[in-house]
């Protein structure tokens, strides 16, 4: 452990009988970008806010390197907040509101340092208006100058980017990214939101009732998820029933629907008996029913269009296939090849490096967001 890690060792906070966060473990590296990802109640705001002090862990401790911060009040914690609404102070000047948290423990001469936050977040020009004058993501910046100018050991983001337009939201993505590597410190950033924590952090904890169901590099949980509810919560995937027949050192061999499929050994969380067979929708390749191929693809036959999206970059299909199920292919659209309708009948192929396994006692539809979710 680095001198100022962000260290939670078996934190559990429990309102009542209902447990918001349960026997958490969890490390944060100095100087990281890390991202909290989940849905709606499953625990990331508790964990942030027990971070932050605002809320007490029934059981369990927070360390910041070698002090216990878990007793400590909100203001006397290494740590600032940026929430979704940023509450600036609509009668002080950008500058003012940058300053306050320097005045507020008595610094005197702050206008160095409150140019120098404003130059960082690229809203110097703005020192003198007030917060109503400039538009949300410019509101955002003088938030997130004003918590940064205390030098908090943590910086802590709490749905930072919810109230932006999607274009905006984008361009902040980038531009907090920029912000934390040239400030160096550590983020902890909680989102619902996959491609806000994918663009940003350099690690992910996909949190779900509570728990952890995976962490690691946002690459590493896309194309190797461990549990369907991370590989249909972080992106989407065609999980098929199958059975394992054969295994080996290097390959599984599984058949689904009387189709024999092979999946690395490394990429396979269950290897016995029935599992769940994924494969991402962009890493599959429609072609027209009983297409000669001998590339060592995997092969799912006897599928029919049933549905076709233009959506400007890729078109994406849903193939019906004969046990029933719908499954999703995304093609890029190069103009390379002819658009299929619906209705055609085609063969789903994809290269067995990209197929994974999971426990088929997992729910297939875990983490897939319902309409009454969004």
């Amino acid at each position: 452990m680095t001198r100022s890690d962000l260290v939670l060792s078996s934190v559990t906070k429990r309102f009542g009988s209902f447990t918001a966060v349960d026997d958490l473990d969890l490390t944060v590296p100095e100087g990281s970008f890390f991202a909290l990802l989940g849905p709606s109640g499953c625990g990331k705001t508790t964990t942030l806010r027990m971070v932050a002090g605002l809320e007490e862990p029934t059981s369990g401790t927070v360390h910041l390197g070698d002090q216990d911060i878990s007793g400590l009040r909100p203001y006397k914690r290494p740590v600032n907040t940026v929430f979704q609404s940023y509450a600036l102070f609509p009668h002080l000047s950008i500058a003012e509101n940058v300053a306050f948290g320097l005045r507020r423990r008595g610094v005197k001469d702050v206008k160095q340092q409150v140019g120098e936050m404003l130059e960082l977040v690229e809203l110097e020009q703005y020192a003198g208006r007030r917060p109503a004058q400039l538009s949300g993501g410019q509101q955002q910046r003088v938030a997130l100058a004003r918590a940064l100018i205390n030098r908090p050991q943590v910086l802590l983001l709490d749905e930072p980017l919810g109230a932006l337009d999607l274009k905006l939201r984008r361009q902040m993505q980038i531009e907090l990214k920029r912000i934390q590597t040239e400030v160096g410190i550590t983020f902890v950033h909680v989102t619902h939101d996959q491609e806000e924590a994918m663009t940003m952090a350099d690690t992910i904890a996909v949190m779900n009732g509570g728990v952890i169901e995976q962490m690691g590099r946002p690459l590493d949980l896309y194309e190797n998820p461990a549990t369907t509810f991370v590989s249909n919560f972080l992106g989407q995937s065609n999980l098929v029933g199958g059975q394992v027949l054969e295994r080996s050192s290097q390959s599984v061999l599984i058949d689904v629907h009387g189709s024999k499929l092979l999946a690395p050994s490394d990429r396979a969380r269950s290897a016995e008996g029935d599992v769940w067979v994924g494969i991402r929708p962009e890493k599959v390749f429609l072609a027209a029913a009983e297409s000669e191929f001998d590339d060592g693809s995997n092969l799912l036959a006897g599928g029919v269009v049933t549905d076709v999206s233009y959506v400007g970059v890729s078109t994406q299909y849903l193939a019906r296939m004969p046990w029933g199920q719908e499954l999703m292919v995304f093609e890029q659209n190069t103009g390379a090849r002819d658009s299929f309708r619906p209705g055609d009948r085609v063969d789903l192929h994809w290269m067995p490096a990209h197929t994974f396994l999971l426990d088929a006692t997992q729910a297939a539809d875990a983490g897939v967001e319902k309409e009454e979710d969004l």
